[in-house]
């Protein structure tokens, strides 16, 4: 059984975790902050262990893949463990997108995100299409594949979340603009955010 950590609590943590435990994998979640109750609910629900205001390293560098929620940087000591150990550290949206044969459309920039996304979705739903809203907006991707059977997802996509695909790529893909912005994650290099925009997938 492969062994699925997920670094964050949050909605994409959670998120994951439901999916990857529905997948078969053996799943924990660790959050450094403090989890809140509403998310612990479902955790327990799910039987998914998980810990908080902590990092356990015996539990989580024994992991076949990481996933790691978009608001940590890649700078943190345990993911810096964590790619010094080869281990794969990859996005809720990589790791959805694995699980579903829906046709999602990738939507981002520095700005005009959301009012884009939600337009799409609006337009394709009010289309008679059967479609969710994803990404960095509303339910996470990820649970949204474990409970839903959507047939095309419109995603907002911010940078940080591009940081962490590998193959993923959408079916269409629209970058809105692009202006300086979270340049601190990006070692205050205009390019590299930009570079982040435009993130392909590795080749195989």
């Amino acid at each position: 059984m492969k062994r699925l950590v997920i670094l964050g609590g949050g909605e994409s943590g959670v998120g994951t975790a439901i999916l990857g435990k529905k997948e078969g994998f053996d799943v924990f979640v660790s959050d450094f902050g403090i989890i809140k109750d509403n998310y612990r609910e479902v955790l327990n629900q799910y039987k998914i262990k998980w810990e908080d205001q902590q990092h356990t390293e015996s539990l989580i560098l024994n992991a076949n893949v990481v996933m790691k929620s978009p608001g940590i940087p890649d700078n943190v000591p345990i993911v810096k463990k964590l790619l010094e150990k080869k281990i794969p550290v990859i996005s809720e949206i990589e790791f959805a997108s694995d699980f579903s044969q829906a046709i999602t459309i990738g939507i981002t920039g520095s700005n005009g995100k959301t009012t884009t996304t939600m337009l799409t979705y609006h337009l394709l739903k009010e289309g008679g299409l059967n479609v969710g809203l994803a990404g960095n907006i509303g339910k996470s991707f990820a649970w949204q594949v474990a409970e839903e059977n959507y047939d095309y997802y419109v995603l907002e996509l911010s940078s940080f979340q591009l940081d962490g695909i590998i193959n993923y790529k959408p079916h269409i893909a629209i970058i809105t603009n692009i202006s300086p912005d979270h340049l601190d994650r990006y070692d205050y290099k205009y390019e590299n955010y930009i570079e982040s925009k435009f993130k392909k997938p590795k080749p195989k």
